[in-house]
């Protein structure tokens, strides 16, 4: 990654807009948001880029500023599993920034992304002078834990076609749109992606789409999926 000496104005304006939309920070006055934001250094990473390994001894905070991210877990055959993704506005890095322990997945970039890092140094000292930082924090990563344990309830009870019907219908919900015969309109990726999204061989996912399309369940269109309203329902 490339790091800036100095943050231009509009990455110092970005950080703090994404400063006063975070949980932690969003209640703390605009001059003291100036100030933090300030501390952070911005890093440029290329897409399929590291931005830190599992294990790594960094305790830093990030926060997206252009782009987006994921946390993987990756194995020594180089199979991965994707925990999360993160985009524009969003933040992580938290759990090692609080008990300064080794990272516990691999970020890495997803597109040619702007990072704002924080040293654990500077949010220690922002968290002496506002104590409910840290609670707002701690309050963002149990919502993170839930999240985590409705993963881990997937792996262990639905089978690969159950878990690529919620993922695709999270990604609706997130970002998805209705076309003109009701089906959800959704970003397309790759079958690789889909495997390490769902904890499934690239094999099963390339056969569930089959399966999933005939029974018309799911489309493909272009540079999209498109899924029933109703795909839960009849699956």
């Amino acid at each position: 990654m490339e790091a800036n000496s100095s943050l231009e104005k509009d990455k110092r304006a970005m950080i703090e807009q994404s400063l006063k939309e975070l949980p932690f920070f969003k209640s703390l006055p605009d001059n003291y948001l100036h100030r933090l934001a300030k501390d952070f250094i911005v890093f440029h990473a290329k897409k399929g880029e590291t931005v830190f390994y599992q294990s790594d001894n960094s305790t830093d905070l990030y926060i997206i500023l252009e782009g987006s991210a994921k946390a993987s877990l990756l194995n020594e055959e180089g199979q991965e599993l994707v925990l999360a993704t993160f985009d524009r506005g969003d933040f992580f890095g938290e759990m090692s920034l609080l008990d300064g322990k080794p990272r516990s997945a691999t970020m890495i970039a997803v597109e040619d992304s702007a990072l704002g890092m924080l040293k654990r140094e500077s949010f220690l000292n922002a968290v002496k002078d506002d104590p409910m930082i840290a609670i707002d924090l701690l309050s963002a990563l149990v919502q993170r834990l839930r999240t985590a344990d409705g993963m881990i309830e997937s792996l262990a009870f639905l089978d690969v076609s159950q878990r690529l019907i919620k993922l695709f219908l999270q990604m609706a919900d997130a970002e998805g749109e209705r076309d003109k015969n009701g089906f959800l309109k959704i970003k397309k990726f790759t079958h690789k992606e889909l495997a390490a999204r769902t904890g499934a061989s690239r094999e099963a996912i390339s056969k569930v789409i089959k399966v999933l399309t005939f029974r018309n369940i799911m489309r493909e269109d272009g540079d999209s999926f498109l899924i029933s309203c109703d795909a839960e329902n009849r699956m």
